[in-house]
């Protein structure tokens, strides 16, 4: 097995640096897919896909607290005597479907980690956000993993679809508020507030 370096960490997958300790290094990409980090090739043959263990392993992902690959692996996945170290493309957490309620009035969620039913946070239409800068969308997500997720790029364009301006004749500021099932929601960006200390909690 060959040694991998990242950002100044070098790792060798699986290995064993304490007593019944085993160490693995996880990707995961901005569409939300996960890889095993040394993976040449990254694209949806190489993700993992079953729903039980990806519902598993996002459950368990927070801060990397270890004091080890902090900076080039700032998220953790613990599995027992395994300790999943996790990098990513921008946040760990990629919202990547809506599931809409059938009947109007209920609750709509944000399905997360290509784990369906399985991975869900309620859909809080008032709290997305966009940065003009990226024109990437965001949307409050689990606490552990600080609070915030990216929204896939599919799926933000359709939601950008939505979005109100104060002028119509210039979209390059941020929207002040959304349309969603026949109801404007007054955006209240305090998603952008937390995104930004998790951003830098990250690269800290």
């Amino acid at each position: 097995m060959r040694a991998v370096n990242v950002r100044y960490a070098s790792y060798l997958q699986g290995q064993s640096p304490e007593p019944n300790t085993r160490e693995y290094f996880y990707f995961i990409d901005h569409q939300g897919m996960l890889f095993l980090d040394d993976s040449k090739m990254k694209n949806f043959t190489s993700c993992f896909k079953e729903k039980k263990f990806l519902q598993f392993f996002f459950k368990r992902l927070k801060f990397n607290d270890t004091g080890k690959y902090q900076k080039e692996f700032p998220f953790l996945s613990p599995c027992g005597k395994e300790k999943n170290f996790v990098r990513c493309d921008d946040l760990p957490i990629v919202f990547t479907h809506i599931l809409e309620s059938e009947n109007t009035g209920d609750v709509d969620y944000l399905s997360y980690g290509h784990a369906g039913e399985l991975l869900k946070v309620k859909f809080e239409p008032e709290k997305i956000c966009m940065l003009p800068e990226s024109g990437r969308v965001y949307h409050p997500g689990p606490l552990a993993t600080g609070g915030v997720g990216l929204i896939k790029s599919s799926l933000a364009i359709l939601i950008s679809q939505k979005f109100v301006y104060k002028s119509k004749e210039n979209t390059d500021d941020m929207p002040i508020s959304f349309l969603w099932k026949g109801i404007e929601y007054s955006l209240d960006n305090k998603t952008i507030e937390k995104l930004k200390n998790m951003k830098h909690k990250i690269s800290s």
